[in-house]
């Protein structure tokens, strides 16, 4: 699936409206992480987003995701710091989660000199990468910060306990889940003990984290734990936009990027990213 994430991430054009540059931190047991700083030509000061990128956890990297995060930053105008966080098995929880908190903490060091509001700094994934973006704000919320002012959680996948299959899934399978957590996770994968950093369909109490966007295909196999999790912070009294896109797939905006829903998900997406 790596290599169909590439494909998938130069299908489109690419803008020449936006840079880049490369920076690093540190995480708590020194491994040096590596992050991308996308900006757009002429952009104002104001808010910024961190992205992780999907890949089950186990595969992908900044550069297969160059153009979807190009186009986020050229069509809305808000920066993105995309981190190339470490991944399973090589390196297990709480490793990738750690990366992803050093790249937080970075972004809010360097606000001022990168033009960017502490008050308006996000979080956006999308698969493992939207379940890494949900388990940071827990995580900041347990460490009293970095603030994180929205949650933008595209098909994210949250819950490492087992569920029936269903037929109509479609491209990321259960198989593929049962792949991917024990990866991260060792044994402890689906037994009591998982912290819900790792994943946050465990969470008991979600007062006080960051109002969401959260999206996914009817025929996603995250469907089921993306629709009771955007329940579980409405409970909590977290503002939360859910959308379920009919007859759709995981991954439907890369696979279909043409297709009227793919067009939809993209302008709000954007929309949201603009009104952080």
């Amino acid at each position: 699936m790596g290599a169909d994430l590439g494909a998938a991430g130069t299908a489109q054009p690419i803008p020449d409206d936006v840079k880049t540059s490369e920076h690093h931190t540190t995480a708590d047991d020194d491994a040096r992480i590596t992050m991308r700083w996308y900006t757009k030509d002429g952009a104002a000061p104001g808010p910024a987003v961190l992205f992780f990128h999907g890949g089950g956890y186990i595969f992908g990297h900044i550069d297969l995701f160059d153009g979807p995060v190009s186009r986020y930053v050229s069509a809305s105008g808000v920066p993105m710091l995309s981190v190339e966080y470490r991944r399973a098995p090589e390196h297990p929880f709480p490793a990738p989660l750690e990366d992803a908190y050093s790249a937080l903490r970075w972004l809010h060091a360097h606000a001022a000199e990168l033009g960017v509001d502490r008050d308006r700094i996000g979080v956006m994934g999308d698969s493992a990468g939207g379940g890494m973006a949900a388990g940071l704000t827990i995580l900041a919320r347990e460490r009293g910060g970095p603030k994180i002012a929205r949650q933008i959680l595209i098909m994210p996948m949250l819950d490492d306990r087992t569920t029936t299959p269903d037929s109509h899934i479609a491209p990321w399978s259960y198989d593929d889940s049962l792949t991917a957590w024990p990866a991260l996770l060792g044994e402890a994968a689906d037994g009591p003990g998982v912290p819900v950093t790792a994943a946050p369909a465990r969470l008991e109490d979600a007062t006080g984290l960051p109002p969401a966007y959260i999206e996914v295909g009817q025929l996603d196999v995250f469907r089921d734990k993306d629709a009771a999790y955007a329940t579980k912070l409405s409970r909590a009294g977290v503002p939360v936009e859910f959308h379920l896109h009919p007859g759709a797939p995981h991954e439907f905006d890369s696979i279909a990027f043409t297709s009227d829903v793919a067009r939809r998900a993209i302008t709000d997406r954007i929309r949201v990213l603009k009104s952080i």
